[in-house]
């Protein structure tokens, strides 16, 4: 399988390497953020840029010619990302997870197959979520095996990154009933990707549908998501890790976008008796109490990244990882709120001119409002209160 990247692709050895690639792609990605919002169309160049940065391949170990990426350098990556355009950065959250998968649970032979095309700058996008199920865990998207091939049938909703993918991984159930993962390379026949993504948010994302009538794949493409969670894993905290960066780096957007705005296009209320808005002491004193909120946010993202590294160095165990779980589902609660709360108050400092499409602000706030809803951030409140209570270990499972 070719990937779509056409760019060269460096090979990165080290955190340093990778977060110096990340921090000089940044400034390009966010200026042409808004422009990708307004177009809602899959962020082709802007992948690209990424991929021809070599930050595709960085948590493949290094004994599979990777630079093996602790989780808290590869999560500062996504956060970096993430202020930059949250839409690329939540792209690259089903190929880094994914790309676990593939190294975990996959055999040899896909291992193979996947890995290269990644080294190489190619995504791995993902076809989960389908509609008019029990709920999001139970896919009606079948696996049939047919010799030394299998048959996918299924309709998917959405489809993060497929669109721009060199493979798409598609949850399903194997004649079973149990929970895997079938990796298509993106060309496959009877494979269909739309572009039909209608959010008012995380817009370039472009996590349309995907439908998929008699895909044949090799047998050794079926990748056994069913043992992932048979014992303790930091799988889920890792998943959700991602997302809280992504959070996190829409919080620190909306915060310097709307400082940026203060500084250049409002101005002071005529009470304050001041020559420039940012001389008003209620401003100042706003926008400590936002700014602060943020940075607290990302110390307990980058805290809780490298928990999850710890409880990898030690071996997981069910007390280890449990509370791993706990504290991740504490920050995710915490960043959630801030990114909502950071995209909002902006406006409240910045003035009605600031309500303007033009100058794209509303973008954070839609970004966080969609990216949030994600997955409930209720029931990490409800694990985290049982956990602390009643001493329940928060439940295995890919969101945990």
């Amino acid at each position: 399988m070719g990937n779509p990247n056409t760019h060269p692709t460096p090979v990165i050895t080290t955190a340093e390497e990778a977060l110096e690639a990340a921090r000089r792609i940044a400034p390009e990605l966010a200026a042409g953020a808004a422009d990708r919002d307004t177009a809602a169309e899959p962020p082709a160049e802007a992948l690209a840029l990424v991929a021809g940065a070599g930050l595709l391949g960085v948590s493949i170990p290094r004994d599979l010619g990777g630079a093996g990426l602790p989780a808290a350098d590869l999560i500062e990556i996504v956060r970096i990302l993430a202020v930059a355009d949250s839409s690329v950065a939540q792209t690259l959250l089903p190929h880094f997870v994914l790309l676990g998968a593939v190294t975990g649970l996959a055999t040899p032979g896909l291992r193979e197959r996947v890995l290269p095309d990644v080294l190489a700058g190619g995504l791995v996008g993902n076809a989960t979520s389908e509609r008019g199920t029990k709920h999001a865990w139970d896919p009606q998207t079948t696996v049939v095996a047919d010799g030394d091939e299998v048959v996918v049938n299924g309709r998917k909703y959405y489809a993060t990154g497929a669109l721009s993918a060199a493979w798409v991984s598609v949850l399903a159930k194997d004649e079973q009933g149990r929970l895997v993962t079938v990796f298509v390379p993106r060309d496959a026949k009877g494979l269909e990707l739309s572009a039909d993504w209608t959010s008012f948010g995380q817009r370039a994302t472009v996590s349309g549908g995907a439908v998929l009538n008699d895909v044949r794949v090799g047998a050794d493409h079926v990748v056994p998501l069913y043992l992932a969670f048979t014992g303790p894993t930091v799988g889920g905290a890792f998943d959700q890790l991602i997302h809280i960066a992504i959070d996190v780096g829409i919080a620190r957007a909306a915060l310097e976008a709307g400082a940026g705005f203060v500084r250049t296009h409002s101005r002071p209320w005529f009470e304050s008796d001041v020559e420039r808005v940012t001389d008003e002491q209620s401003v100042l004193v706003r926008f400590g109490q936002i700014a602060g909120r943020v940075i607290v946010a990302e110390l307990a993202l980058g805290r809780a990244a490298q928990l999850l590294d710890e409880v990898v160095a030690v071996g997981p165990d069910d007390d280890n990882t449990a509370l791993l779980s706990a504290h991740v589902a504490a920050v995710k609660s915490q960043a959630a709120q801030v990114a909502v709360q950071t995209a909002s108050d902006v406006f409240e400092l910045a003035g009605t001119r600031a309500t303007d499409a033009a100058f794209g602000l509303d973008r954070h706030w839609r970004n966080a409002r969609t990216h949030t809803l994600h997955d409930p951030v209720r029931w990490k409140e409800y694990h985290l209160g049982n956990f602390l209570l009643n001493d329940v270990r928060p439940p295995r499972n890919p969101l945990n």
